[in-house]
């Protein structure tokens, strides 16, 4: 049995990933340029050509940037719910437009996808869990505040990529203008480190072990910052030795990680 999961590129400037079993590969969001998708798949040995499906978490432009040249130049069908497909500014042809229902069970050949709903400003935006026989990957970012049933719809993952998007002093201290350090900050906005500490803490305790942290902010987070604050909190709160974390990178594709 296979099952893969690759960061193509994670953070504010683009988020693109890619999951594979032996008979299917879908890529989980294009926020970067359909030239950039298709090199990091490269960087990888896979092609563009062998992409089943691309599924669509919600429709701020670093997670569909890629979308409209990426239709154009490959027949791929694009999955997104209704309402993400009339906010994204990006023309995808009618017949490429795959839609599914937030919170209901959908399939692509083999896999077999949950969109959960998550606390973000976009129209219908959700996190997904992707099952591959007895397998469970899910990823959220994007994520305004943390829910019960968000963790919920978590736990019992073999591996999860969780949003870590920024460090509260440096978002502060940063040249943002305040209304977008207050979008950020808002119920709606983005998931801090200490969140994402406090969120696999919590999860760490219900079994899960192998974890990423992925949609981290240029200029208010640091990869090192990130990794330390989820570490220190796992120590003092947890005794997991069997804890895998690591920090996905922004400008090119991490290390397949094997579910299965």
């Amino acid at each position: 049995l296979m099952f893969k999961f690759c960061n193509l590129y994670s953070g504010s400037s683009g988020n693109c990933s890619l999951v594979e079993t032996e008979n299917t590969k879908i890529l989980v969001d294009a926020g970067v340029t359909s030239k950039k998708i298709r090199e990091g798949l490269e960087t990888i040995g896979k092609s563009i050509n062998q992409i089943d499906a691309v599924i669509i978490t919600h429709e701020h432009s670093d997670h569909v940037k890629g979308l409209q040249v990426l239709c154009k130049n490959n027949n791929i069908p694009i999955y997104a719910n209704s309402h993400t497909f009339s906010m994204m500014k990006q023309v995808i042809p009618e017949e490429q437009k795959k839609y599914f229902n937030t919170n209901e069970y959908f399939e692509i050949k083999d896999l077999r996808i949950y969109p959960f709903s998550i606390p973000h400003d976009a129209a219908d935006p959700c996190g997904f869990s992707i099952y591959h026989d007895k397998n469970k990957i899910s990823i959220a970012t994007d994520i305004g505040h943390m829910e019960n049933k968000i963790i919920d719809n978590l736990a019992g993952s073999d591996y999860i990529l969780l949003e870590s998007n920024y460090e509260p002093n440096m978002l502060k201290c940063s040249r943002y203008p305040y209304q977008l350090k207050k979008r950020i900050l808002g119920e709606n906005g983005h998931l801090s480190n200490e969140d994402a500490a406090n969120t696999i803490s919590t999860l760490v305790k219900l079994g899960v072990s192998n974890f990423s942290l992925g949609h981290l902010s240029e200029e208010n987070n640091l990869p090192e910052l990130a990794y330390q604050t989820v570490m220190e909190e796992i120590m003092r709160n947890t005794y997991s030795d069997k804890l895998r974390l690591n920090v996905c990178d922004r400008y090119k594709p991490n290390d397949e990680i094997d579910i299965a």
